[in-house]
């Protein structure tokens, strides 16, 4: 796919937030881009206009149906002002796996790579550059054809904006507790929990918002065919030290195949530490508490990169983890992960892709 990007300049540009008024996804850049598909023309006419409301039909199929799909990484500015992706072929092949299940027709990743680089090098100004800043990235696909139907649709509008953020939690680090959901399901095996498609998130938020008001930050799901093996949390995969070994649940469909979580696992089995992809249970976690095994928790994921769990509560019992403290594997991995994200500890593994002609 070779189709040639055409900009049009946003007119007025629009004043940039300070550094420390970020939050996470707030503010957007002064242009997005977009593309369309037809089925008799494929995808086409790829543009950089000015970031605004889209004029949408009321009969529109995502509104109905929900077809819609989305990808989440970042760019990073490094100490010598070189701006940086972090492993975004896997993001592309994603973004497509996403696609494929919804019956979305999928893009060139390579040309849905370079648009994200030329939408880049229009928005260079907008890349923050305090620590612990990036910018987010956010393509995604619905459904646009006007048709009150049960099928799929045969138009499309593929997008990408960007936003400059700050951490996902605000104190990165501080241990965060979480809430062990047993009422309601987040995904099956079968299903589309193992992608990144809106519906997901819809149908997780009357628990997240229910665990929230008893003061968790986030859920951890179990498995919707015994309601007893750990699956994820809400915006992050999940990881459990115990008696010097580290335990995450295994690709079963019904998981997120993280970018963050194959990091961690593949820096892991680097240090020589060992490591497993397998079924747990929440039982299995609480008995490795009460044998004082259970030495830490973390999760890992685009939006926190490590998050430290400091709490679990499943069944009115609640434990602690490391006396709520970060852990020493949570902070090495945090601190490597991010390191080579900005540039400051080199990159053995190939991860990381500069963006051509970017610098801040």
């Amino acid at each position: 796919m070779s189709q040639h990007i055409s900009f049009v300049q946003r007119e007025e540009l629009k004043n940039k937030p300070s550094s420390d008024a970020l939050g996470f996804g707030v503010h957007y850049t002064d242009h997005m881009f977009v593309m369309d598909y037809e089925e008799e023309q494929g995808w086409h006419d790829p543009r950089i206009i000015p970031y605004g409301p889209l004029t949408m039909d009321p009969a529109a199929m995502v509104f109905h149906y929900g077809q819609a799909i989305f990808e989440g990484l970042k760019a990073y500015t490094t100490p010598d002002g070189t701006v940086q992706l972090f492993r975004p072929d896997r993001n592309m092949k994603r973004f497509n796996q996403s696609c494929e299940r919804l019956h979305i027709p999928t893009i060139d990743e390579d040309f849905l790579l370079n648009a994200i680089q030329q939408l880049l090098l229009k928005e260079k100004d907008w890349i923050p550059t305090e620590e612990g800043t990036s910018l987010y990235i956010r393509p995604y696909v619905f459904a646009t054809e006007p048709f009150i139907g049960v099928r799929p649709s045969k138009q499309y509008k593929l997008l990408v904006i960007l936003s400059p953020v700050g951490s996902y939690y605000g104190d990165q680090l501080s241990p965060v507790p979480i809430y062990v959901e047993e009422k309601y399901i987040r995904a099956s095996v079968g299903g589309v929990g193992e992608v990144k498609t809106a519906g997901n998130y819809a149908a997780s938020m009357k628990a997240q918002k229910e665990a929230e008001a008893k003061g968790y930050s986030q859920i951890l799901w179990l498995d919707s065919k015994e309601n007893k093996y750990v699956e994820e949390v809400g915006s992050m995969n999940i990881f459990f030290k115990i008696n010097g070994e580290v335990v995450t649940p295994e690709l079963s469909g019904s998981i997120l195949n993280g970018v963050t979580r194959n990091s961690v696992i593949e820096l892991l089995n680097y240090w020589g530490i060992p490591v497993r992809e397998e079924k747990i249970s929440i039982q299995e976690i609480f008995d490795a508490h009460a044998r004082g095994e259970l030495e830490e928790v973390f999760g890992a994921g685009t939006a926190v990169v490590i998050s430290p769990v400091g709490e679990l509560t499943w069944k009115d019992q609640t434990i602690q983890v490391n006396d709520k403290n970060i852990g020493p594997l949570s902070q090495r991995l945090y601190d490597t992960i991010t390191g080579i994200q900005f540039g400051k500890t080199e990159d053995e593994f190939n991860w990381t892709v500069q963006v051509d002609e970017v610098r801040v």
